[in-house]
């Protein structure tokens, strides 16, 4: 597959879509499902650096339920028969989490489902399979060395990277193996590989989606958030997830909606395409009448500078991860081992330093553009590397500070935000991101929802 083109032919329905076709029998949860698995079993395709463990035949057997219970007109559901994938560091009762590492081969299995895992069943979601994933979720590049690394939908004979770490997530998505991928968001997880393949990505504020059962790498930091098609989709998968009904949130009137677009570091080093694809962007949500301003956001080229030894991120990985370090470093992929390593270097006192300039940086933030502002921003700032250009440390470790550096701002702001495609069909994929203040994201969703259509590019 090479280009937006053929990407956008392999992709299923999205979920009001499937779930209209299915409630008319315009088609049948087991010709989804299969449509999906026989797209992961292409030996053509990237079905085999995608999942790491694909559950083929329970798959099946559960659409032909659903297939059942839509015949006999049973209430519908919201995902009722769709088939969905979810990343690696998800529980499965019965199953070991390895989080994309051969270091947990050997961990007890989990003995229930994480929380997400059953909410997502009991809405009638299918698990195609786990995807794979930059091992402990711990990088923005997507590269796993362990497992392969799925190769981005764009421009596939080139190899480019798929962005992570919900690597097999996205591409997943991109190549029709489900309607959707679940996946973490820890400094910009769900929003980088979504950009960078063409998808919608999106991150809700961290405490409103059930951590249980899923494998830390932050506590402070990690969020769950899904990878779609559209923001319809999203706004469905979150749903689901916190618990919420299952109404999709209104659009609003583009008239009179005020977008503040952020100036400060999430443009520096932005690539032509990227920043021509989202200025051309702003236009179109111009001219459809919606009110553009610039903002300075000062406050935004503080937050690398606190992070520079590794950040919060860091000192809680390295807190998990501390006796598996001194016991098995060997087996760990030493790009991120030398990550999580940064956090043996921090006392408690550096790690409260870190607490409280968040919450300071928090504060200034939201009394500089108050705190109903919603702000926009490249979510990468350069178009997909090669995979082959990042085998050396120092271009890896370079690009994978660009590649997250725009959307980690979120993250340390615990805000929420979701990234929407923008590029012209048929070039590199890029990623607008809206930013809401923590706890708006229903409105971020419905805000989404009016701008995703109007600066989709032809």
């Amino acid at each position: 597959m090479n280009g937006a083109e053929d990407q956008r032919s392999a992709l299923l329905p999205p979920i009001t879509a499937a779930r209209a076709a299915l409630s008319r029998r315009a088609t049948s949860s087991r010709e989804l499902v299969s449509t999906a698995l026989a797209r992961a079993r292409d030996p053509a395709g990237e079905g085999a650096r995608v999942f790491i463990r694909r559950y083929d035949a329970a798959a099946l057997g559960e659409a032909e339920v659903w297939d059942a219970r839509h015949a006999a007109g049973a209430p519908a559901t919201a995902l009722g028969g769709l088939p969905v994938s979810i990343k690696d560091l998800f529980d499965i009762a019965g199953e070991v989490t390895t989080a994309g590492s051969r270091v947990l081969a050997d961990a007890p299995p989990a003995t229930v489902d994480a929380e997400v895992v059953g909410l997502l069943r009991g809405a009638g979601a299918i698990l195609v399979g786990k995807t794979n994933m930059t091992e402990f979720a711990y990088s923005g590049v997507g590269l796993n060395p362990h497992f392969g690394t799925p190769r981005n939908p764009f421009d596939r004979p080139r190899a480019r990277i798929p962005g992570g770490s919900s690597s097999g997530a996205a591409v997943s998505v991109a190549d029709g193996m489900c309607v959707a991928g679940i996946g973490s968001d820890t400094g910009g997880s769900v929003r980088v590989p979504a950009a960078l393949c063409g998808l919608v990505g999106f991150k809700p504020t961290a405490e409103r989606i059930s951590r249980r059962g899923v494998y830390p790498l932050s506590r402070t930091l990690d969020s769950i958030g899904p990878i779609a098609r559209t923001v319809e989709c999203c706004a469905v998968l979150d749903a689901v997830m916190a618990g919420l009904s299952g109404d999709l949130p209104v659009p609003v009137p583009a008239a009179g909606l005020s977008l503040l677009v952020a100036r400060t570091l999430v443009w520096d080093d932005a690539d032509r395409h990227v920043a021509s694809s989202i200025e051309a962007a702003l236009s179109r949500l111009s001219r459809a009448g919606v009110q553009i301003h610039d903002v300075a956001l000062a406050e935004l080229s503080d937050i690398p500078q606190v992070n520079a030894r590794g950040g919060i991120a860091a000192a809680e990985a390295f807190a998990w991860h501390r006796t598996l370090l001194d016991s098995a470093k060997s087996a760990y992929d030493p790009r991120v081992a030398i990550r999580i390593e940064q956090g043996r270097a921090m006392s408690a006192a550096d790690y409260l330093d870190l607490l409280d300039a968040r919450a300071r940086i928090g504060r200034s933030v939201l009394d500089s553009i108050g705190e109903d502002a919603i702000w926009v921003m490249p979510t990468v700032p350069h178009i997909a590397p090669e995979i082959a250009a990042l085998e050396k440390d120092e271009p890896y470790f370079a690009t994978n500070r660009l590649m997250l550096r725009n959307a980690a701002l979120v993250n340390f702001l615990d805000g929420c935000a979701i990234t929407l495609p923008c590029h012209a069909a048929g070039s590199a994929p890029v990623g607008m991101s809206l930013v809401a203040a923590n706890n708006q994201d229903r409105r971020l969703l419905a805000i989404a929802r009016t701008v995703a259509p109007l600066i989709a590019a032809s």
